[in-house]
């Protein structure tokens, strides 16, 4: 059985977007990273997924942070020499 090397793979949109919220501290930090009006005017789990579902260019923004994070939490993570 082959596994998926893509770090996106069999994860859902809603993981994603709470990973983000929680590693930005809140609706406001991660609005601070992705200028979208669905994370920075009256923000919340559901409106944002529903938006980034029908928004192809939102959802590609969204899941591109969510990789920079894992390689920031990768390098923070990496025992040092």
């Amino acid at each position: 059985m082959q596994t998926s090397k893509d770090p996106l793979h069999g994860k859902k949109l809603v993981d994603i977007l709470e990973e983000l919220v929680e590693y930005y501290e809140g609706f406001e930090g991660l609005g601070n990273q992705i200028n979208i009006r669905c994370f920075t005017h009256d923000p919340s789990i559901n409106s944002s997924l529903k938006f980034l579902r029908k928004t192809p260019w939102a959802r590609e923004k969204t899941e591109s942070l969510y990789l920079y994070v894992l390689r920031q939490k990768a390098k923070k993570n990496k025992p040092q020499p």
